[in-house]
């Protein structure tokens, strides 16, 4: 950002410069991110490639041209990035840092497909193993749809369940893992025989997972491959279950490699996610849930001290129950530079936090607590350099700054912020200052609920009787999920915020970053202890905040939180709010088999359809249609599979016939989330317009514009 907002809007969020997770090269001197920037004049987005010096924080541009992505480190100074060509294909371009001119950019191999998921690996021999992914066909082949002979007909059959995915509807073709080598010669690298190898080819497996699999659902080493993979015994409709392979490789250019080895784990049969290397290429930490039918179970960190003998692993924290000691959500994982520790990012009282334990189990005798980072939340990390002492270079944001690069020193425990794309929130005309927090007792009385509360850039902290502002509830979906502090630019409390509204983000029961009780506690019980959070939520705002006008109040959720908006209006608390907004939300929840991932609401309703039919008639939001009364703008997606467009359709149907003030936005070319620019800012303007209608905003700004 180099210009300042003189107000926060829509329009300057979503065309503000997006900079990616910052990767340091093998030295530690440079990082390399991207940007991309979308422009509301021209209707159209840029990319760019760009170097941070890490030291000074200044950074020069490496690469602006279309059809690049996914750039690495190939060395210190080169970098190796995927440019798309004409018919599908690509090819894998290497460009030196220090170089200005297109000479020392050239092509070090070419694929017939499209590829993704870059990662690269330095081998003894001087070699560097390269490793992606890529659609392929059933028989194992590089799939491209650009050259795919197309059908006379679009009829789709099956014969079996999981017929579409998320926003897609699936396919004969999967993803599979490939690899190869790059060779060394006359000052260049190229890729032997300019060929990959299907890793996965007669398997039945297929990795990276969809349809949020990537980079995190493999390692490569020395000693070869790790992945992630569906168990392809179970039907992926209905089981949450991935588990944890190896393939030894020596080379990363055997044409034929091994058949791949099940890691074993006595207990766990749920997720397997975030396999990474120790740097001796020997030890392998990830992670794994217990639960084969809950997504959002507690994963547990695991360590193969021997990936060789993969039937023997060890679990962290672990407890004679098999409920585990730690009662936190391990994500990412880091080994330190000697393999002595692990760097372990989870999300803690709206916060992703970083930390710091023993790599090995049985040293592991006390629970970590997190190490210094910038305010707000991790979003990636990576190790500097190869001192005695671990640094970390650290990506992050929060509420007030879209990009922050920061290094941290975990034997000090301080931490030095390297870059912020926001100038920490000053471009965009936001303070820390305007960021709170609340927390109140929760609707069962023995539990505590936390909330964020971001207030106007114009409020007088000194003062907060001097005026007030109509409150803006945000409902978090999930419903294992959580407001954070972190940037978003899908649901940013701070657009809301300087409209002129006291934003409150409750984390009520089903939130995670507050142990699994209070995560759990929703399962079975969807419009019960949630519900009743939030009206404690609404009663401890009006009663405690002198500047809010409860009379004035709007909510506005998505996904579950469109559920609970829709639960919302048929009880007394949709009463309270002068306006509702529902995204993608929950009409009925007897139509919640018609989502994909069958699983999800198995068990959050404690049963199939068929037999617990009383567990979902009980939380159904239809059932109370007849108390709607409260204006309801309704948004709905048709590439939602998720939860399909008939739900909001349905809604929408009734608030018109029952004559509530009510209006329906759809999105043809959108999923469950909203992402193209152009979408969001209609997105925007129409929620923002929907919401300051009713709580009397457009009458108050009329009339400062009258008087100004």
């Amino acid at each position: 950002m180099t210009l300042t907002a003189t107000k926060f809007t829509p329009e300057v969020m979503l065309s503000a410069p997006r900079r990616s997770a910052g990767i340091p090269n093998p030295s530690g001197k440079l990082a390399l991110y991207t940007v991309s920037t979308y422009s509301f004049g021209d209707h159209k987005k840029t990319t760019q490639i760009k170097i941070l010096n890490i030291e000074s924080g200044d950074s020069v541009l490496l690469v602006d041209e279309p059809g690049w992505s996914e750039p690495v480190w190939l060395s210190n100074e080169e970098v190796l990035y995927l440019k798309s060509r004409d018919n599908g294909c690509t090819s894998l371009v290497i460009r030196h840092v220090n170089s200005s001119t297109a000479e020392l950019s050239y092509e070090a191999g070419f694929i017939n497909a499209p590829i993704s998921n870059v990662k690269v690996k330095k081998l003894s021999d001087g070699g560097i193993a390269f490793a992606c992914s890529a659609l392929t066909t059933p028989g194992g082949q590089l799939f491209n749809p650009e050259t795919e002979k197309k059908p006379h007909s679009t009829a789709k059959v099956y014969t079996t369940l999981f017929v579409r995915h998320w926003d897609a509807w699936n396919s004969e073709n999967c993803s599979s893992i490939f690899y190869g080598v790059f060779d060394h010669s006359d000052g260049k690298y190229s890729l032997r025989d300019n060929a990959l190898t299907n890793a996965l080819a007669g398997t039945k497996l297929s990795s990276p997972v969809p349809p949020f699999g990537g980079t995190g659902d493999f390692d490569i080493s020395e000693s070869g491959l790790v992945f992630v993979a569906k168990d392809p015994g179970l039907d992926p409709a209905l089981y949450t279950k991935t588990d944890l392979y190896f393939i030894p490789l020596k080379t990363f250019a055997e044409s034929k490699p091994p058949s791949p080895q099940i890691v074993k784990t006595a207990g766990l049969e749920g997720y397997s996610n975030s396999p990474v290397f120790s740097h001796c290429g020997k030890k392998v930490a990830f992670t794994r849930m217990r639960s084969k039918q809950y997504e959002s179970d507690k994963p547990r960190l695991i360590l193969a001290p021997d990936i060789y003998n993969p039937d023997k692993t060890q679990e962290f924290y672990a407890t004679s129950d098999n409920v585990g000691g730690w009662d936190i959500r391990p994500e990412a994982i880091l080994w330190s530079h000697d393999d002595t520790k692990l760097y372990v990012t989870a999300e803690s009282y709206a916060r992703t936090l970083i930390f710091q334990l023993p790599s090995t189990p049985s040293k592991a005798t006390s629970l970590p607590t997190p190490i210094n980072t910038p305010d707000g939340s991790v979003s990636s990390f990576h190790l500097l350099g190869s001192a005695e002492n671990d640094h970390l270079f650290v990506t992050s944001t929060s509420l007030i700054d879209n990009s922050c690069y920061s290094i941290t020193h975990p034997l000090s425990n301080t931490c030095k912020v390297i870059s912020s794309a926001s100038k920490q929130g000053k471009s965009f005309g936001l303070s820390r200052a305007s960021l709170d927090s609340i927390t109140f007792r929760g609707a069962g009385g023995d539990y505590d609920v936390h909330a964020l509360v971001v207030r106007p850039s114009s409020f007088n902290k000194a003062d907060p009787r001097k005026k007030k502002y109509p409150l803006c509830m945000l409902i978090h979906g999930g419903p294992q999920g959580a407001w954070q502090d972190s940037w978003s630019t899908r649901w940013n409390p701070a657009v809301f915020a300087e409209q002129g509204y006291v934003v409150v983000c409750p984390n009520p029961t089903g939130s995670t970053g507050y142990g699994m009780a209070l995560e759990d506690g929703i399962t079975g019980d969807w419009g019960g202890r949630p519900y009743n959070d939030l009206v404690r939520c609404y009663e401890w705002v009006v009663d405690n905040m002198p500047e809010v006008d409860g009379a004035r109040a709007v909510a506005l959720g998505a996904s579950y939180g469109g559920y609970m908006i829709n639960w919302i209006q048929g009880h007394p608390l949709g009463r309270k709010f002068k306006a509702l907004v529902c995204h993608d939300g929950v009409f009925s929840t007897l139509n919640q088999w018609c989502t994909e991932e069958l699983f999800f609401p198995i068990h959050d309703f404690e049963g199939t359809l068929y037999d617990n039919r009383a567990a979902y008639e009980k939380w159904d939001p239809a059932r109370f249609v007849a108390e709607w009364a409260t204006p309801q703008l309704i948004i709905h997606s048709e590439l939602d599979y998720r939860l399909p467009i008939t739900e909001g359709l349905a809604a929408f149907n009734v608030l018109q016939a029952r004559k509530v003030p009510s209006k329906l936005l759809v999105f043809p070319d959108e999923n469950h989330w909203v992402l193209k620019p152009e979408n969001s800012l209609v997105w925007h303007r129409e929620v923002l317009a929907w919401i300051n209608k009713y709580s009397g905003i457009d009458d108050k700004q009329r009339l400062a514009e009258r008087l100004a």
